[in-house]
């Protein structure tokens, strides 16, 4: 009877798979691909951002000085990083708190709270901001009582933080609450089994686990603070020096025929966003670098000793 030989099949890579994959498409199938993905990011993409700056240098060094000069575009730069300095570690503490509250403890209606945390991203903030004028607007559920009491909300600085706050308070938590969730509580517990207090734990446990996420989630917030139109439109209004942010003031110097300075006012857009894409692609970078070095530390643990 003859010897059964055992069969070893040698593990193949996915990078083998994927490379073999792609060298059995046909060529002219791949560079047609390659292209319209080309074609498309240079037209949706390129080509606006570079028409953006042409415009906003259509007139020298010297329009932009006189763009950046107008005391509405001054005022609209600073109504913006106040709003964005108030909002967003605003929403720092709310996604903390959530994505504690969320990873950390069962309770009723936890799913309906996550949910809710969403609720924004479907939304339109143009409904949002609608919203929250039919209860603080003059004619507001609120409003007569505000009315009585000086407190102006709508169409004043409070306005322009309550909608900015609307549309970025998921960007935090949404960040936070997926990784919390995969680390799991054990270390957590191991301190407290330890005689940690909560807030010691929060602080030298949980908090420099999830900091780059936390980082990550604070420069989505921040743009999109920054670059939000469709709430502060609505609930805030259009008044100008007093409630015009950025891009209501680009709207603004467009719909007066001023498209030297529009244009400039959009470049600063523009910048702010580009430094925000390099932000985010170092955090990226700097997660999967620490994510490969805890798996490199956690495989040479689980390695056997001689």
């Amino acid at each position: 009877m003859s010897a059964v030989v055992p069969l070893t099949i040698a593990p193949v890579k996915p990078s083998a798979l994927r490379t073999n994959a792609a060298r059995t498409e046909p060529p002219l199938i791949r560079w047609t691909l390659i292209g319209l993905a080309i074609a498309f990011i240079v037209l949706v993409l390129i080509f606006p951002l570079l028409t953006i700056f042409h415009e906003a240098f259509s007139k020298g060094w010297a329009g932009l000085r006189t763009a950046y000069s107008d005391p509405g575009t001054l005022e609209s730069i600073h109504l913006t990083l106040t709003v964005a300095a108030i909002a967003v570690p605003f929403n720092a503490l709310f996604g903390l708190a959530a994505a504690w509250l969320i990873t950390r403890f069962d309770f009723r209606g936890k799913r309906f709270l996550e949910v809710l945390i969403d609720l924004p991203i479907w939304i339109s903030p143009v409904v949002g901001g609608l919203v929250f004028l039919l209860l603080f607007g003059r004619q507001g559920l609120f409003g007569p009582w505000l009315i009585d009491h000086g407190i102006k909300i709508a169409f004043a600085l409070p306005g322009l933080v309550l909608g900015t706050v609307f549309v970025t308070f998921p960007y935090i938590a949404r960040n936070l609450i997926p990784l919390m969730e995969s680390q799991g509580r054990g270390e957590e517990e191991a301190a407290i089994s330890l005689g940690a207090r909560g807030w010691q734990v929060f602080l030298l446990v949980t908090l420099p686990r999830v900091k780059w996420a936390l980082l990550y989630g604070l420069v989505l917030c921040n743009a999109r603070a920054m670059g939000e139109f469709g709430a502060v439109t609505v609930l805030a209004g259009n008044v100008r020096g007093l409630t015009s942010t950025m891009p209501l003031q680009v709207e603004n110097l467009y719909n007066d025929y001023h498209l030297a300075a529009a244009f400039a006012l959009a470049s600063l857009l523009t910048l702010l966003g580009i430094v925000t894409l390099i932000l985010k692609t170092f955090i990226e970078w700097r997660t999967r670098r620490d994510l490969a070095a805890a798996v490199a530390e956690d495989d040479s643990l689980s390695e056997p000793t001689p």
